[in-house]
């Protein structure tokens, strides 16, 4: 195994890639934007070259430089096929490389490219949501062999560079894998960087309860009202036993970040109740596997 850490930065255009490179500038990474993807192993083979002097990379790969690659082509295509026979022949050579890839909703990036006044890479005649359409589909094989999933829709900045610094730093102390919980309310949309998700609107809802309504469910009395249930149990039960089934394989394949979320309507009670009892129980069993669990509650301070 080479000594070097590659990260691969891609995804959306709009989604914070600028953000990412520098939030890995920031902590040591020797960051190139932009390369020509047929350069990558010369450059990688380089860093190893440096003398211990180029330990850490990070590189981001242009939808726009592997479209122009692709004009004179037929029909639809994946234009990050050679990409992924690349960093495939990489790996067996042993670079360890981590793919990173960045997400956002589409009404997110249109507004974005509406402030900033640029033209989407991909946009069909002056339509940014038409060119968002394209990138998302040639970019979906990248994104389903991602070690991490970000959803930038709701994260500013300074959160976005918090957010890759920390994983980051994760994954150099040991941990194998990280487990995100994340709890939301399907009215404000799916999270796109779920990799598993469960929908609790089943369970009964404190919402109706008016002494409850206007409680987060990490309050305790939310908390007691909607484990009583039998249902709630033995979800709790039935969950644990498939995430305990499921790990061994993300492990095996070298996944280094899981996303698991539980949504319910609003993204206040149901979901934030579960998400904590999952962790509750499952935090020291898998700790000591090398799994590390972080919580995010995205919708709780929705109305």
């Amino acid at each position: 195994m080479k000594s070097l850490r590659v990260i691969l930065i891609s995804g959306l255009s709009g989604s914070g890639k600028t953000t990412a490179i520098k939030a890995l500038e920031d902590i040591g990474f020797y960051c190139v934007d932009n390369l020509p993807l047929p350069l990558l192993p010369k450059f990688l083979e380089l860093c190893e070259q440096s003398g211990g002097k180029i330990s850490r990379v990070a590189v981001v790969e242009d939808i726009r430089e592997a479209e122009s690659r692709s004009m004179s082509a037929r029909g639809p295509i994946d234009v990050f096929e050679d990409a992924r026979k690349m960093i495939e022949g990489l790996r067996k050579e042993g670079y360890p490389i981590e793919i990173l890839f960045l997400d956002a909703s589409d009404p997110v990036l249109t507004r974005r490219y509406s402030e900033t006044r640029r033209q989407h890479p991909l946009a069909v005649g002056g339509s940014v949501l038409e060119g968002i359409r394209l990138e998302r589909e040639r970019l979906a094989g990248i994104r389903d062999t991602a070690n991490l999933v970000i959803d930038t829709s709701q994260f500013n900045v300074h959160q976005l560079k918090e957010k890759i610094q920390q994983y980051v730093q994760e994954q150099g102390t040991g941990v194998h894998l990280t487990v995100t919980f994340l709890s939301f309310g399907y009215s404000f949309g799916v999270p796109y960087e779920a990799d598993l998700m469960f929908d609790v609107r089943f369970l009964p809802n404190p919402y109706f309860v008016e002494e409850l309504k206007s409680l987060r469910g990490d309050d305790p009395k939310v908390a007691k009202y909607l484990l009583q249930w039998e249902e709630t149990q033995a979800f709790l039960e039935q969950t644990q036993n498939f995430i305990r089934f499921l790990l061994p394989f993300y492990l095996r394949e070298r996944r280094t970040h899981l996303t698991i979320a539980v949504g319910c309507t609003g993204g206040r009670h149901r979901s934030i109740v579960i998400v904590n009892q999952l962790v509750e129980k499952l935090r020291a069993e898998l700790t000591k596997k090398g799994v590390f669990l972080s919580v995010r509650h995205r919708d709780a301070e929705r109305g």
